[in-house]
């Protein structure tokens, strides 16, 4: 009778098998939504207004919103600058604005950001190419457009710097702090004169 049982038990296990193996799996996490930046001043690949260029005596920052960002996020830092130049024939190209410790909780900047060495929020603008604190508006002159890149990135840290931190310092103090990048680029060039 033992053996009976034994073998009924193993059968039903058996012919339990398949339908167990059938069984819907759990559904997945689904992954992160990436970071966008985006300007409603222009539109990614664009040609930039000239309001926001040095094609006007006082240009101002266009407009950035982002989404997305990471878990953990404590602060951003933007960096706008030029890549399609290389200035004293080397590899740097020209920074145009620089920000950081930009809040967790700030999603956007509006459009003409003080150019200020600090912002009430915290955010801190060292100089730019131009040795002036904040936004520097594109100024390529020549028949190419050259291409302005906002890059903006998400930090578990705030930074311990001050205005006078060079892009080098701010890049290096990042390193091992980036959850999430997100870019947006824009094109202008003004004629020769």
């Amino acid at each position: 009778m033992l053996r009976f049982r034994s073998l009924l038990i193993g059968a039903l296990l058996l012919s339990a098998g398949p339908a167990l193996a059938q069984a819907p799996a759990a559904p997945a996490t689904p992954p992160p939504t990436p970071m966008g930046l985006t300007s409603s001043s222009f539109t990614d690949g664009g040609i930039i207004p000239d309001k926001y260029t040095q094609a006007v005596p006082a240009p101002i920052s266009p407009a950035l919103a982002w989404t997305g960002a990471p878990a953990g996020t404590q602060s951003f830092t933007l960096i706008m600058h030029d890549p399609d130049t290389a200035p004293g024939h080397n590899s740097t190209d020209i920074l145009h604005w620089m920000a950081f410790n930009i809040p967790a909780t700030v999603l956007s900047l509006p459009e003409g950001v003080p150019t200020t060495p600090a912002l009430a929020d915290g955010t801190v603008q060292p100089n730019n190419f131009g040795k002036h604190p904040g936004f520097m508006g594109p100024g390529a002159r020549g028949a190419v457009y050259h291409h302005y890149t906002w890059e903006l990135f998400a930090l578990d840290t705030k930074l311990s710097l001050g205005p006078d931190a060079t892009r080098e310092q701010v890049l290096a103090a990042m390193n091992g702090h980036v959850l999430g990048k997100a870019a947006v680029s824009g094109r202008f060039h003004r004629p020769l004169m």
